[in-house]
């Protein structure tokens, strides 16, 4: 009697090959959720960015310089002119506006002095932003010509130049352009005033 064995030679499979081939569909589904999973969006969260702005200050970035005139007699009444760079910084961040007064003393050597009017701006002066600031160039309102005022003693200040609300606001130069009136039939000599130049908030 011949028994038969089932050998798998024929394309059939014995028992572990079949439970190999079971173990297939859930070694694809696994490798399925988890690409399910990367290609899933989380969901967005909100942030909040903070900037602190602290207030600076209103003041001049550097002295006002000294001014000087030069001129020699010849006869005819003269003007000579200069100019004065006035460095003013609005750090503030209040768009307040501010003002620059000015007064002096007489113009004077030994006994002889200018007239009280002598100093005079014809025009208005020229305003632009310090190099490497963006500033808000001032809103200027003063009419002009602009006397200075002058006296043995020095008078009350008056404005000089203006910065309007919400204008003036970093650091720019304001420059003047100063004339002196010297007629013709003034004493040589050196004549000296001191002037006192100032920076006020609001315009």
């Amino acid at each position: 009697m011949v028994s038969t064995q089932d050998s798998g030679l024929d394309g059939s499979h014995g028992p572990a090959e079949t439970r190999r081939r079971r173990r297939r569909p859930g070694w694809v589904l696994a490798a399925a959720a988890a690409a399910g999973l990367v290609a899933t969006a989380l969901p967005a969260a909100a942030t909040t960015g903070t900037a602190t702005v602290t207030a600076g200050s209103l003041a001049f970035n550097s002295t006002p310089p000294n001014v000087t005139f030069s001129a020699t007699l010849n006869g005819s009444d003269q003007t000579p002119t200069t100019t004065e760079a006035i460095d003013v910084s609005d750090a503030t961040g209040s768009g307040t506006g501010w003002n620059v007064t000015a007064t002096s003393t007489t113009f004077t050597t030994g006994t002889h002095s200018l007239s009280t009017s002598a100093t005079i701006v014809t025009a208005a002066p020229t305003d632009a932003c310090d190099s490497g600031a963006t500033c808000t160039v001032a809103t200027n309102a003063i009419g002009y010509p602009y006397t200075l005022p002058a006296g043995t003693t020095a008078p009350t200040a008056t404005k000089l130049f203006n910065s309007a609300a919400s204008t003036g606001m970093g650091n720019q130069t304001v420059t003047p352009t100063w004339k002196l009136s010297i007629p013709a039939n003034t004493f040589a000599g050196t004549y000296t005033s001191t002037w006192t130049i100032s920076l006020v908030s609001a315009p």
